[in-house]
């Protein structure tokens, strides 16, 4: 018996479609199709995981000679946690109530440089309700910002921790008992037009946002200009904590259901993404950090932000970063067609 009509019986043995075949080995329906018909044999590594999930011996796949299936005594399936729908329940209103705190520290966090901010133009503008030195502003402004940003951590934490127990859904391979699917689904179908209009919105305001920015370039007065920047800010954040509350829920369900990002396509997929946005985002860092401090614009961090260019890092950066996903779209496409073949 070939190879071809071993992979053809085990997959029936075993309930199992092509396309679900196709999903545990992270490759395409297409690839399992012709593994099947013997027009392309995997290869070595695909073999050797044929085996585990199968939970039958490397010699038996290969050697065309031995009929009979020897069993290697484990399989994928030994290892599989199977989540109940208890667990799935606790798992979803968990998301559900740190969708919140989640967007709460994300605005913090986006709010905490307007203390700075405004404590400097005020030194600036030397108002004479609040006199202040270069100093004791901008140590005042890094004080507060680094109390709101370390409330923004301690809620980050506190969802981390009630997060823990539910790690192994991103980490390692599950399976969901009866009935968890079904209502994963209904629930998601409850949520759809919610996901889409916070969206919508979300979207919508920080598309805006910058118009106070706009608005505020017009004015000579660097008290107005500091108002309109922080106004920007801050309707960036209120943007930001609609996004959050509907997309945290809604990839809690796309977990459970193993779609979208989740998927076991996806899951392979993300190591190279996160490697290459992390090297981004320092790299990017590592020049902000380089010009403030060759230009001396460090001196001015808290004062006129006409004095003060190297923000400019930080809009390129978004510009360039749709270009960055989009390449490792393209690398991840070239990877999985050469898997294929």
């Amino acid at each position: 018996m070939i190879l071809a009509d071993k992979i053809i019986n085990l997959r029936k043995k075993s309930g199992m479609s092509q396309e679900e075949l196709a999903e545990k080995m992270n490759v395409s329906r297409q690839a399992v199709s012709k593994w099947e018909g013997a027009q392309s044999i995997p290869e070595l590594e695909k073999i050797l995981q044929l085996g585990r999930i199968f939970g039958v011996t490397t010699d038996y796949l290969l050697k065309d000679e031995i009929e009979l299936e020897e069993f290697s005594g484990e399989s994928d399936s030994d290892k599989v946690r199977v989540v109940t729908l208890a667990e799935a329940n606790e798992y979803l209103e968990q998301r559900k109530s740190s969708s919140v705190k989640i967007a709460v520290g994300t605005f913090l966090c986006i709010l905490s440089v307007i203390p700075l901010l405004f404590l400097g133009v005020l030194y600036e503008e030397k108002a004479d309700f609040l006199p202040l030195s270069e100093n004791f502003a901008m140590a005042l402004g890094l004080i507060l910002m680094f109390f709101i940003v370390a409330g923004a951590v301690c809620l980050f934490l506190v969802c981390g921790f009630k997060n823990a127990p539910f790690e192994f859904l991103e980490k390692e391979p599950f399976e969901t008992e009866y009935g968890v699917k079904g209502l994963v689904k209904e629930k998601q179908k409850e949520y759809r037009d919610t996901y889409v209009k916070f969206n919508i919105i979300g979207a919508c305001i920080c598309i805006l946002s910058p118009i106070a920015l706009f608005v505020g370039a017009f004015s000579e007065n660097e008290l107005f200009m500091g108002i309109m920047l922080s106004v920007m800010l801050l309707t960036a954040g209120i943007g930001a904590v609609f996004f959050i509350l509907a997309g945290v829920r809604h990839e809690s369900m796309q977990k459970l259901l193993k779609e979208g990002d989740y998927s076991e396509k996806a899951k392979k997929r993300s190591g190279l993404r996160g490697a290459v946005f992390t090297t981004y985002w320092l790299l990017a860092t590592t020049i902000y950090l380089v010009l403030l401090f060759a230009s001396n614009d460090w001196q001015n961090i808290s004062g006129s932000w006409h004095d003060n260019r190297t923000w400019l890092v930080w809009v390129i950066a978004a510009l360039l970063f749709p270009i960055v996903v989009t390449i490792c779209g393209l690398i991840e496409k070239k990877t999985e067609e050469k898997r294929e073949k």
